[in-house]
């Protein structure tokens, strides 16, 4: 067997063993953004989004089909999450007040944004929670489940920290939530979404470059579950140096895509033949291997055939006599383009800034 086969083989058994399953939560509360919601809270399982909710409609509302058989046990769910929106948005409205005073700001663009959930190893048992709050686009507080203590990386986010942390029963509900009721709700959500969360689709793996100078970029896209590995290799071994790895980022259609980029400068022309682009998703035996072929790569830089040139040559010509006749008769005017406008019942960060209530 060869050392990348073997190598392949070892990490589609562990990818097959570790399924984590993830429920997030995104609150976002602003003022002086025009045409935008005051307050917009999604919710979502696996990275789909499965819940949504705004001031401008004030209605929790469902993004997955799947998502309709939650009132079989709860009929009053989907008016127990539009409350705890509606009064988050109540409470936010007041908090983004609080901490302009805090930062000594008046007018303007502000947002705060709070982050929770939990994931779920369905394999092991293992289950971790996290929570987070930012600021005019900087981290404001975090929570660490290990020590059960709050991170303030800015100074005016002391005077909450020590205020959530004195309140024990907060503290011990906080954690109650994060790894007893979170986890509890996600398993409900991975059995109602199972046909959907559950299933495996294989991406499309292409070889790019913009110049013939410019890295091959290696991109898969269309794949799902999101555990999935993308590298290349050379003589079966997996490159660390003279590689770039991009993201994992979600396409519209709940599918993801990833890239990595190789640089070609550093291979020689005669060593091509051994390197592979290697896509491993997880739960799949057999991983896809794009071997490093110029044939095989897609560029920018592609000359047109002569018959391609030949319709270019008659069109501009065509289009310089249309200018001339058209130009004759008909005088230029200019339009002016417009542009479009840049896009509890506590008075600051406190307890009853998290009911979490909400599954």
């Amino acid at each position: 067997m060869a050392p990348w086969t073997l190598s392949l083989l070892v990490l589609s058994l562990q990818g097959a063993a570790a399924v984590i399953h993830s429920l997030k939560y995104f609150y976002t509360a602003s003022s002086g953004v025009p045409n935008f919601p005051e307050f917009v809270s999604v919710g979502l399982v696996d990275e789909q989004l499965m819940l949504h909710y705004d001031s401008n409609t004030r209605r929790a509302e469902p993004k997955q089909a799947w998502m309709s058989r939650v009132t079989e046990e709860d009929p009053q769910y989907w008016k127990g999450q539009t409350d705890i929106s509606r009064f988050s948005q109540q409470v936010y409205k007041a908090d983004i007040e609080t901490l302009k005073k805090r930062f000594n700001e008046t007018g303007g663009v502000h947002m705060v944004q709070r982050m929770y959930g939990c994931e779920w190893d369905d394999e092991t048992g293992e289950v971790k929670g996290y929570e987070q709050y930012g600021f005019d686009g900087e981290d404001f507080l975090s929570y660490d489940l290990e020590t059960e203590s709050w991170i303030a990386p800015r100074q005016q986010a002391v005077i909450t920290k020590l205020k959530w942390e004195q309140n024990k029963a907060l503290m011990e509900h906080k954690k109650h939530y994060l790894t007893q009721v979170c986890p509890d709700w996600l398993k409900k959500y991975v059995t109602y979404g199972r046909s959907s969360l559950m299933r495996t689709e294989l991406p499309s793996v292409s070889l790019l470059q913009k110049t013939p100078s410019s890295p091959v970029r290696c991109h898969a896209t269309g794949f799902y579950p999101r555990s999935a590995a993308l590298f290349w290799s050379k003589d079966g071994e997996e490159l660390h140096e003279d590689v770039d790895h991009g993201e994992i980022l979600p396409n519209h259609d709940g599918s993801f895509q990833m890239s990595v980029d190789l640089k070609l400068s550093a291979v020689p022309a005669e060593d091509w033949r051994r390197y592979q682009c290697v896509f491993q998703l997880s739960g799949v035996e057999e991983p896809i291997v794009i071997p490093l072929e110029e044939a095989g790569i897609r560029t920018n830089a592609e000359k047109p055939s002569d018959m391609t040139t030949t319709i270019i040559i008659i069109s501009l010509a065509v289009l310089a006599v249309l200018a001339l006749a058209v130009g004759g008769v008909m005088a230029y005017k200019k339009r002016k383009a417009k542009c479009p406008p840049t896009s509890d019942n506590s008075s600051e960060l406190s307890e009853k800034l998290n009911p979490e209530t909400q599954g």
